[in-house]
């Protein structure tokens, strides 16, 4: 059984920039890159760091958590649902280059937490999701 993995997605001004000096601070390559978006995959302690250029550099775009798989999302989602947490349900969809079943919450500061299985990878990204960016905005 896989082991669930914090996730933090970061805005950068420079997304090559940033690759080169995260590639210096974490030792590592990253897993994933493409001309909008970057992703570094650590094994100890266990986190995914995202690399999104927009936004406002230097600042959280969103936190989540990875995941094993689909049933332990939709597990999570029921339990959170349960607790009067609103939640924004999203099957199937296609981000950051990968196919992931999720749902988002915020926190009672209003920053966005992605709790997600990826299914499958993808080649491309999507459009910014209105439903999401609304969602921080409540």
């Amino acid at each position: 059984m896989g082991q669930n993995t914090f996730h933090i997605a970061l805005h950068v001004k420079d997304l090559d920039a940033a690759i080169a000096r995260y590639r210096k601070l974490l030792g590592i390559e990253p897993a994933k890159v493409r001309h909008d978006y970057a992703k570094f995959e650590l094994a100890d302690p266990p986190v995914i760091l995202s690399l999104n250029p927009g936004g406002e550099p230097g600042t959280v775009a969103h936190l989540g958590i990875r995941y094993p798989g689909t049933a332990d999302v939709a597990t999570e989602m029921v339990r959170v649902k349960a607790e009067g947490v609103e939640v924004l349900q999203q099957t199937g969809t296609t981000c950051c280059y990968a196919k992931a079943d999720k749902f988002w919450a915020v926190d009672a500061d209003g920053m966005r937490w992605e709790m997600y299985a990826v299914t499958a990878d993808a080649e491309a990204e999507t459009a910014t999701d209105s439903d999401v960016q609304a969602l921080g905005a409540r």
